[in-house]
């Protein structure tokens, strides 16, 4: 139980590690993009299909460990809203 524990506490380490320096300041460019009207790259959408996947593999230490539950819901909200307006600039241009 107790590897189990420090296993998770250094992948919960190394994902916000990750998050805070490379996945949300790229979100927060990719969401300033398409809020102007702008379609998303095909880099953008090969990051959030990544993104997807791993969370899809996180699944389990989210169970784990609720109390990240709202900071990947916050997380998973903010890439909706990319991908939701990256959708709307295709169909308008």
């Amino acid at each position: 139980m107790m590897d189990q524990e420090k296993r998770d506490a250094g992948t919960i380490a190394a994902l916000m590690i990750r998050m805070k320096d490379y996945r949300l300041p790229r979100a927060k460019r990719m969401l300033e993009r398409v809020s102007k009207g702008e379609k998303l790259l095909d880099s953008d959408i090969e990051f959030l299909n990544r993104v997807i996947k791993d969370a899809r593999l996180s699944g389990s230490l989210i169970e784990r460990h609720p109390e990240y539950h709202d900071l990947v819901v916050r997380f998973m909200d903010l890439y909706t809203e990319i991908i939701n307006k990256g959708v709307e600039n295709e169909k308008s241009g």
